[in-house]
This record gives C-alpha cells, sequence and structure tokens, in this order.
C-alpha cells in the first residue's frame, strides 16, 4: 500500500496537504448539508423513498457502507508505515475510531430487526464518505499527527476521551433501546424509553455527536474536528425530523422530551 500512496503523492508534505484540503471540504460538505437539509430529510429510515433509487436491504446497506470505515483504516495501519503509531496519543485515538467502528461496521448490522431498505443513493454515499473518512482520520493518526509527549494527560484530552467514552455508551445503549422496543412478531413505530431517550428523541444521534465531538477535543486536529462537524450537522437535523415526527404520530408523546440537547433543545 505504500507504493500506492507514493504513485498518488510525490511526498509526505504533499499528502498532508490533501488530508488538510480533504478536512476542509468535509466543513464545506457540512455547510452544504446543513442548507439541504432545512428542506429535505436525510432519505433512510422512516424518510426512505424511491426517488433516491431502488431500496437495498437494511442489513446489507449498514454492513456494506460502514465496512470501508474499518478495512481503510485497518489496511492503512497494516501496510503502510506508520511512523507514528508507536506514540501513546497516537494509539489512544485510533483506539477510539476502532472502537466505534468495530461496533458499528462488524455487530450493529446483524443486530438490526428488520429496518426499513436504505435508497441506493443515500447507501453509495454513505459508503463513499467512509472511505474518505476512514483515510483522512487514520492516515493522519498513524503518519502524521504529532502531541506532546504527555499529551494523554493534558485537559483537552483527559476531556475529550471522557466525552467520547461517554458518547459511545449512551449510543450503543440508545440502540439496544431502540432495537427492543417490539416484541417478536409485533410492527409498527413506538415510543421509545429509558436511558436518554427519557429527555431528547435522538438519544442515540446525541451519543454519536458526543463521541465525535470528544474525539475532536482529544484529537486537538482539524481533521478530527471537521468529521465532527459533519456528524452533528446530518445527525442533528435527524433528531429534529424524529423529534417533530414523533409529536405528530403519538397524542401521548412525552411533551417535555426535547430533541438532541436535554432541557434545552
Amino acid at each position: 500500500m505504500d507504493a500506492l500512496l507514493s504513485a498518488l503523492f510525490s511526498s509526505e508534505k504533499e499528502e498532508l496537504y490533501i488530508l488538510d484540503c480533504l478536512a476542509y471540504f468535509m466543513v464545506f460538505m457540512a455547510a452544504c448539508c446543513f442548507v439541504t437539509l432545512l428542506f429535505e430529510n436525510v432519505p433512510y429510515g422512516r424518510y426512505s423513498t424511491s426517488k433516491y433509487g431502488f431500496p437495498v436491504n437494511a442489513k446489507v446497506a449498514w454492513f456494506i457502507q460502514e465496512l470501508p470505515a474499518f478495512l481503510v483504516p485497518f489496511s492503512l495501519l497494516v501496510w503502510t508505515s506508520s511512523a507514528r503509531t508507536s506514540l501513546l496519543p497516537n494509539q489512544l485515538l485510533i483506539a477510539m475510531y476502532f472502537c466505534h467502528y468495530v461496533q458499528r461496521a462488524l455487530i450493529y448490522p446483524f443486530l438490526i430487526r428488520g429496518g426499513k431498505p436504505t435508497p441506493f443513493v443515500s447507501f453509495a454515499l454513505a459508503f463513499v464518505f467512509c472511505i474518505y473518512n476512514g483515510y483522512m482520520q487514520i492516515r493522519y493518526l498513524s503518519h502524521y499527527a504529532v502531541y506532546p509527549a504527555h499529551w494523554f494527560t493534558h485537559p483537552c484530552f483527559i476531556t475529550g476521551s471522557v466525552l467520547w467514552f461517554t458518547g459511545w455508551l449512551v449510543n450503543v445503549h440508545s440502540d439496544h433501546i431502540l432495537r427492543n422496543l417490539r416484541q417478536p412478531g409485533e410492527s409498527g413505530y413506538k415510543i421509545p424509553t429509558g436511558g436518554m431517550f427519557e429527555y431528547v428523541s435522538g438519544a442515540n444521534f446525541l451519543g454519536e455527536i458526543t463521541e465525535w465531538v470528544g474525539f475532536a477535543l482529544a484529537g486537538h486536529s482539524v481533521h478530527s474536528a471537521a468529521f465532527a462537524v459533519f456528524t452533528a450537522v446530518v445527525l442533528a437535523s435527524r433528531a429534529v425530523a424524529h423529534h417533530k415526527w414523533y409529536l405528530a404520530k403519538f397524542e401521548n408523546y412525552p411533551k417535555q422530551r426535547k430533541a438532541l440537547i436535554p432541557f434545552l433543545f
């Protein structure tokens, strides 16, 4: 894989420049998504529509679209010279990334019960994004990111790590609640309860946003920050859409429950 990267980039300086450009472009994409999502819901799940292509089975879509987020970084670590992977701050940040995507790519898809098909366009865009972001995050952390020797004791790293772990727990627990809303043989939608769903409609989204905000704080780079911004824009929009949908569908939906941020929003 080193040979491939050498063919693509004339020097490490050029590759680092491209990584920076990818990060800034992700922020630009987040801005575009923010505007677009004011008028259109992300087209998957309950908002799926045939105008975005033929349907892909939910389990198949989740597994294939998320798999590059694991395989691309794994390949970078195993088959390239990773100059920074012997350093503890880099190791911990890489571990955070993989902890999320091992669960998201290799475990979560096989736990899905039913699930509405994903339109092909949404599936394809997610697949491309996972390649893009997987390369950007792990190539930077494994080969270019330079941290002070004791960065893992810095308040930013400690706070970010706590946020990441808290968000990861909320995300996994909220997904568990959603999977178990219906008993075997039941269909239709139910009001989620328990955990952070007592406070917000988008508890799973809150968890994932918190994860990547923590990762960005601990990672202290434009690359991790760009991912956090993009995630926040897309998932906040989805949380708001879910909240409105629940309020419209269920007359007994808890009125004190917020969309994404407990007690505030």
